[in-house]
């Protein structure tokens, strides 16, 4: 058996990311529509038994980096057990977490404990009123609270994930580049993409003037550092501050692709921008064996697309980024 895994397009996929819930206790607006009440039924969720045999079944493949991530994934109970019982898994290299960190100051010190590598945390704007615009809650004390009991648990390196809208100001920027500098986090934009209606509500973004702005007003630098995911990065002349840009809609990445999605159901997405998806929660609740798991994930790796559309086919994609996975 191969211990690597290896699409159509000569990708190696080697990032898998996991939905835990696809519940959150925020309603950004480009994100998840108002009233939204569509959730998975708990009995549909992956049991962490489930997610381990997953884990397990990708890393025999060559898989080593698995992010959990939501809807918010700190609203899945007894979440630093499974970070443990992952952090036991042969062949995994990093483990890390997406989250608001609403909830993050009270579960950071069991994180760490547990064996977190990494935190990325998804905050829009470091002012109060832009905040509750964007995310529907007067949050950002809570977020501000929990970044502060994740820098005190030494869960480094922080990375700050801000979606960037077409009408995001540059003063609003600017606040969250100072914001990472003063606490040593590393900044990074994402152009919003048309998931379902609310993102195709929140307009076409472009991230390429902004970076230029940045790369003159801040002395930044290109650098070959890569991570498992897709930002490519500028750093400051004293290597202090980094800032990334993730870019789908005005520089896509496809061709070095090398993740897919679990939802908290079950489905494995195997591409943000397609529908194309192999379900591998009936095989886990059917009594398949480990190899039929592992031979399940090959096949369903043939069916990775070569790209996304979203420029092309912009309302292609119904699901909303929460039901997807992160």
């Amino acid at each position: 058996m191969t211990t690597q895994l290896i699409d159509s397009f000569n990708r190696r996929i080697d990032y898998v990311r996991i939905s835990v819930t696809d519940r959150c206790d925020l309603r950004c607006n480009y994100c998840m529509p108002k009233g939204f009440t569509d959730y998975e039924e708990p009995k549909d969720w992956l049991t962490f038994d489930e997610i381990e045999r997953v884990v397990k079944a990708f890393t025999a493949l060559g898989v080593e980096n698995i992010r959990l991530t939501g809807g918010e994934p700190l609203l899945r109970k007894d979440l630093p057990v499974l970070v443990s019982r992952l952090s036991q898994v042969d062949g995994i290299d990093d483990i890390s977490l997406s989250t608001n960190a609403t909830q993050l100051e009270k579960h950071a010190v069991a994180l760490k404990t547990a064996g977190l590598n990494r935190l990325n945390v998804s905050m829009d704007s470091v002012d109060p009123k832009r905040f509750h615009e964007l995310c529907g809650r007067d949050a950002l004390d809570d977020v501000l609270k929990g970044l502060k009991a994740a820098k005190e648990a030494n869960l480094n390196p922080i990375k700050i994930n801000s979606v960037y809208l077409h009408d995001t100001p540059d003063h609003e920027v600017d606040a969250l580049v100072e914001f990472c500098i003063e606490n040593h986090f590393v900044l990074r934009l994402i152009e919003a993409m048309p998931m379902g209606d609310t993102g195709r509500a929140a307009g076409k973004s472009n991230l390429q003037k902004t970076k230029l702005r940045l790369q003159s007003q801040y002395g930044l630098t290109e650098t070959i550092e890569r991570g498992p995911g897709p930002a490519k990065y500028l750093v400051s002349g004293d290597g202090q501050f980094k800032i990334g840009f993730i870019t789908p809609m005005s520089q896509h990445f496809c061709e070095s692709c090398n993740r897919v999605r679990l939802s908290v159901d079950g489905t494995l997405y195997l591409c943000l921008g397609q529908n194309d998806r192999f379900e591998l929660r009936p095989l886990l609740r059917s009594g398949a064996s480990q190899t039929e798991l592992i031979e399940a994930i090959q096949d369903a790796i043939k069916m990775k697309p070569e790209r996304h559309e979203f420029n092309e086919s912009p309302k292609k994609i119904i699901r909303i980024m929460a039901r997807t996975g992160g």
